[in-house]
């Protein structure tokens, strides 16, 4: 299931890079970026009441707290800077690039999280590396 999660997550981004692009012009990308959370804000609480969790609230510890809120500070710090570099580059540029997070991530995974850092691994953020510098150059 998680496999199908992701895939739409890739799917939605896209869709999400291509709705930015177009509605950001001639928008102040902090302002385009606020409009963008407040919609994701919206939605996220829906489905919270929707599926009743709402008062799981109550149970989330000192440490989770703490890691989402930094979670959300550094999504909030990546929106802006995305939306800022979607404005003034061009989205077949822009978007590679932002996606070189996988190459960090999987290299701060393996530093913080100790999780296994393969040959494929390695061979995977290579060529990640190498396809987003031919698709930027």
């Amino acid at each position: 299931m998680w496999f199908i999660f992701a895939l739409f997550s890739a799917i939605f981004a896209a869709l999400s890079s291509i709705l930015a692009k177009v509605g950001i012009d001639g928008v102040n990308s902090n302002l385009a970026t606020a409009i963008r959370t407040a919609v994701v804000v919206l939605m996220a609480w829906v489905l919270v009441f929707i599926t009743k969790t709402e008062n799981n609230i109550l149970y989330i510890g000192r440490k989770s707290w703490i890691f989402l809120i930094l979670s959300g500070l550094s999504t909030g710090v990546s929106w802006l800077c995305y939306y800022r570099a979607l404005q003034i580059g061009d989205a077949s540029k822009v978007v590679p690039i932002d996606k070189l997070s996988v190459v960090i991530t999987l290299v701060l995974a393996f530093i913080f999280l100790h999780e296994n850092f393969t040959v494929k691994s390695l061979i995977g953020c290579i060529l990640i590396g190498i396809g987003t510098l031919i698709m930027v150059l």
